[in-house]
């Protein structure tokens, strides 16, 4: 089958101070977060000048995978400009029947996978004769994915000193109630959970690391509601009464330094190791490394040109779908649930 495009799908994020608010806004609008939540969020955005790293982070690695596929490459994103309904406007007016969609997620569930299918058919609907969106499939057990990060850990790990260094994979956290319905629902649900933790194994296995502990990141939700647990900085405290004393922190469920990586792993979570006299590294994500725009190239290939999909783990392919519809029936229906990220 022939493509004319590639679409690359993110979530966007500020680009100054003005951005913030409106951003925030767009993030969490229907879903009852109070003020003062987002007045804390946005303090965390102007300790950074107001500019999220993210749209520059994946303008890079556009660039990156211009020089290794065939198509021309759209930006949309789902809460800032650009945004994905601008984007999915110009490819009708270049004359783009057929696209391929990469969202800028790696796993599956209904933030991780599903809400990129809502955000392809919100944008097909506000474009009259939209051309057809081919989402790309979830990546997490990719070679070039686990490569990347497995690289990231050994050398973080380097920077410490002595031998004594926990290893501690961290992804964003979520409702409960919507990791457990994440996936087929014949699947037994929890597939966000489950994929985070086969791909925390996949890196340290390839990073010759023999312990190592999967914790969560970035709760924004009420207390009353439960979420994944424990989080990153509780688990520093836990760690130093167990006698560790230099941890290495991998953001597996990051494909590029969000604001919740900036933050709450480089700020908070820094700053709690420093506090309890910890040594403390973070390993890189994986945007601007070489390999992550040839991951891309290879998922765009098994489209193109039928090329064969590289998985290392035995989990189903699933994420692949046509205009927003779902990959496999009632597959990661959303919960009722506030939402998670920023």
């Amino acid at each position: 089958m022939s493509y004319d495009a590639l679409l690359w799908l993110s979530f966007g994020g500020p680009e100054g101070p003005d951005d913030v608010r409106p951003f925030l806004e767009n993030v969490t609008r229907g879903r009852g977060v109070p003020p003062e939540r987002l007045d804390e969020v946005e303090r965390h955005y102007q300790h950074f000048g107001g500019v999220s790293p993210i749209n520059a982070l994946n303008r890079a690695a556009i660039e990156a995978v211009r020089g290794l596929v065939d198509l021309p490459i759209y930006f949309g994103n789902r809460n800032w400009h650009p945004m994905v309904e601008d984007a999915v406007a110009r490819m009708k007016a270049d004359g783009v029947e057929r696209a391929l969609v990469f969202p800028t997620s790696a796993y599956g569930g209904y933030s991780a996978c599903r809400q990129y299918d809502e955000d392809i058919l919100r944008a097909r609907a506000a474009v009259p004769d939209a051309p057809e969106l081919v989402k790309l499939r979830q990546f997490f057990d990719h070679p070039l994915f686990v490569e990347s990060f497995a690289d990231a850990v050994r050398a973080a790990a380097a920077g410490l000193p002595g031998e004594d260094r926990r290893v501690v994979f961290t992804a964003h956290s979520v409702p409960v109630s919507a990791d457990k319905a994440a996936g087929p629902p014949d699947d037994g649900g929890h597939l966000y959970s489950r994929q985070v933790a086969e791909a925390s194994r996949l890196v340290a296995e390839a990073a010759g690391v023999a312990e190592y502990d999967v914790v969560w990141q970035s709760r924004s939700g009420p207390p009353q509601i439960p979420w994944l647990e424990p989080d990153i900085v509780d688990h520093l405290d836990t760690l130093y009464d167990k006698g560790v004393r230099n941890v290495v922190v991998c953001p597996i469920g990051f494909v590029s330094d969000h604001l919740e990586v900036v933050w709450d792993l480089d700020t908070e979570a820094r700053e709690r190791a420093q506090e309890l006299g910890m040594g403390y590294a973070r390993a890189a994500t994986p945007n601007d490394d070489p390999r992550f725009a040839r991951l891309v190239a290879e998922l765009v290939a098994e489209h193109v040109s039928d090329a064969p999909a590289r998985k290392l783990s035995d989990f189903p392919a699933l994420g692949c779908t046509v205009d927003g519809a779902f990959c496999a029936t009632r597959c990661c229906e959303p919960a009722k649930r506030p939402g998670a990220g920023r």
